[in-house]
């Protein structure tokens, strides 16, 4: 079975976002770049499926700028097979819509034919939690969301997913969308003589216009704010006082 699995480039978790001086966006430029972390716990499930012999092989795809390339090739180093990279924008300010996304992964779907796509449930830039989902829907597959265990028993899928009340056994039909939670797995350290062999693996470069699709943005941001800051909490001397601020102050008691 052949697993498809994008992968987004975003701006690293570990750095402290900024937004730009005249509100237009966050900072991107001479910022540091990586692999969306619940994408690369999509390459990594994929990888230990393909360990386990379930997937004969894994294709990655990522959508954006060229330098995309190194997200990729981040991806092939992990243990990935190929990649494909579709080059939709010029600068590292233009973000391709979730729509956008989601039909060129279905035209890449429709031409690789894999058995399964895994997927980040969301990506941390804009968290808009939404590419899967519209890829499910846009190939009429089976979806299924928040996924911390995958099992796979032949054409079936079982799925432990996350839900606010507690965990849910899903059962589904190959072929399907699935999106990674965190609790899914912990991606493996990339050593070395992997990265220097990912870049020998086979990378094609594609654009919108290849798979007639249209990325025009449909959405105008109008402005980006970073948050108010947390106010300062406060201490008090007792239990009453404490119920009295919670009653009269927060309101939260009745």
């Amino acid at each position: 079975m052949k697993i498809l699995v994008p992968v987004k480039r975003v701006i690293d978790y570990s750095v402290k976002a900024r937004v730009k001086s005249d509100q237009s966006g966050v900072e991107l430029n001479n910022v540091k770049m990586s692999i969306n972390p619940f994408d690369e716990i999509a390459v990594e499930e994929a990888i230990r499926m393909k360990e386990a012999g379930t997937a004969s092989e894994i294709v990655v795809v990522s959508i954006g700028v060229e330098k995309s390339q190194e997200t990729l090739r981040t991806a092939l180093a992990m243990g990935a097979d190929r990649a494909i990279l579709i080059k939709a924008a010029d600068t590292v300010d233009t973000d391709i819509e979730p729509l956008a996304i989601a039909k060129l992964l279905a035209k890449v779907t429709e031409e690789e034919a894999p058995g399964m796509v895994i997927l980040g449930k969301q990506a941390i830039d804009n968290d808009m939690n939404a590419t899967g989902q519209m890829l499910s829907a846009l190939l009429g597959w089976s979806q299924i969301t928040y996924a911390s265990k995958i099992t796979v028993d032949g054409d079936t899928l079982n799925v432990t997913r996350e839900v606010d009340a507690g965990l849910q056994n899903i059962t589904a039909k190959l072929p399907a969308v699935i999106t990674a939670d965190l609790r899914l797995n912990e991606p493996r350290y990339v050593k070395l003589p992997n990265i220097m062999k990912a870049k020998k693996k086979p990378m094609d470069i594609k654009t919108p216009e290849d798979y007639g699709v249209d990325v025009s943005p449909r959405l105008t941001i109008t402005s980006v704010v970073e948050p108010p800051a947390r106010a300062a909490g406060i201490k008090v001397e007792s239990v009453t006082e404490l119920l009295d601020k919670l009653k009269n102050e927060a309101g939260v008691l009745s």
